[in-house]
């Protein structure tokens, strides 16, 4: 089977709600990724087979063929089509995996793997509200799955609290994972390890005046276990607070994903190499278990073990999760989320995968690390696991 490589991976710095990113449309933020790309790796655009991009609100601006649209706004030819995929958080980790499968299969040789969610442009979960309010039907969890399940719907925040409860986590147990997310992402900002990855963006400030914005807005350098700890409970008696949940976000990201023959044809040198992929699913309910599974099965398909991988990245959805990971598989906790993670990074939603694929790499590349892997729980008890090759 041929293999697939990654030549390029490129991110925008995270946005605030309402933030600095907040003034541009989905469309354009994800075209400045996509030219990046174009312009990194030196390949003529009209080589791109196809674009897959990943995105959870599909509503508003990122509806409509949200992916081709992208396209258009990018340096891109019209000749090159697209398509917009939805695994909710996992989105353009999926992303990635049909670009890989595409190229592995040997039906393409060229393929970008991307996300973008403007969080603040299209709120989370507005294709309910702007259903409901429109008088249609908005409820996305039919009668039969109620019944089913026995639940009126599966939320985020209890699957988090049922996580902490199983794997016997306390409130300071998440505060300090919070903090430390903190404390990781501000010091790689200091020491410019994001730098190879960030893509600037422009845009204009509150003084009317042209900017860049090329640093995550989200991270608080200043973070402790008092300032964390003050943040009122989600659910009273519980052990998370919105302090310990991944930021609303605005970003977006891609890799380029090509054939061996592609870099022989367009003189390319790869970063990385797609070891092996695997998507798993389970309890709907509990829902953000499910990496500690898919993780286990990309390692047996892949044939490598735990004390194989350099580093981790597990999505901080909530502290809860990457802590009860961590716990299940006895990973080394130094190993993961080594520049922090979403909760101080923020949660892109449909960006988030090749957005932590990007700093993965980049990561493992300034470590001199040889393997990587990748996990994010997913709405509906899904996982998507990868592991990358750093060349």
């Amino acid at each position: 089977m041929p293999e697939a490589y990654i030549v390029s991976a490129r991110r925008t710095a995270g946005g605030r709600r309402n933030g600095r990113l907040a003034g541009i449309h989905p469309a354009d933020m994800g075209a400045t990724v996509l030219d990046a790309l174009m312009a990194e790796s030196g390949i003529d655009p009209a080589a791109v087979e196809d674009v897959i991009i990943g995105c959870v609100g599909q509503v508003g601006e990122q509806t409509f063929a949200f992916g081709r649209n992208v396209v258009f706004a990018s340096s891109l030819p019209d000749s090159v089509p697209a398509v917009t995929i939805d695994r909710q958080c996992g989105s353009s980790q999926q992303a990635l995996h049909f670009a890989a499968q595409a190229v592995m299969s040997g039906t393409q040789d060229v393929v970008i793997a991307g996300g973008v969610e403007s969080m603040t442009r299209v709120p989370m979960g507005a294709a309910i509200t702007m259903a409901k309010a429109g008088g249609i039907g908005h409820d996305p969890f039919a009668e039969s799955i109620q019944k089913r399940f026995g639940v009126p719907g599966f939320n985020q925040f209890t699957g988090a609290q049922m996580l902490s409860d199983k794997y016997g986590f306390t409130r300071e147990d998440n505060d300090r994972f919070a903090v430390e997310s903190h404390h990781r992402a501000a010091a790689a900002t200091q020491s410019g390890a994001f730098a190879a990855e960030i893509v600037p963006v422009s845009y204009v400030n509150a003084d009317g005046e042209n900017a860049i914005h090329d640093k995550d807005e989200g991270i608080r350098a200043d973070s402790t276990m008092e300032s964390i700890g003050s943040v009122k409970l989600i659910k009273e008696g519980g052990t998370l607070s919105a302090a310990v949940a991944s930021q609303i976000c605005d970003g977006a990201s891609g890799v380029l994903v090509v054939s061996e023959a592609a870099l022989k044809a367009h003189n390319l040198t790869p970063i990385a190499r797609i070891v092996n992929l695997a998507v798993t699913a389970g309890d709907p309910i509990i829902m953000l278990e499910e990496p500690i599974p898919a993780t286990r099965r990309v390692l047996e398909r892949a044939g490598l073990s735990l004390s194989d991988i350099d580093l981790f990245e597990v999505n901080e959805a909530f502290s809860s999760v990457p802590l009860a990971w961590t716990k299940a598989l006895d990973v080394d906790p130094a190993k993961l989320n080594v520049n922090g993670g979403a909760i101080a990074l923020g949660h892109p939603l449909g960006a988030t995968g090749t957005k932590l694929m990007s700093t993965l790499i980049h990561a493992l590349r300034a470590r001199g690390g040889r393997y990587g892997l990748q996990t994010m729980c997913e709405s509906g008890g899904i996982a998507n696991a990868t592991i990358v090759e750093v060349l």
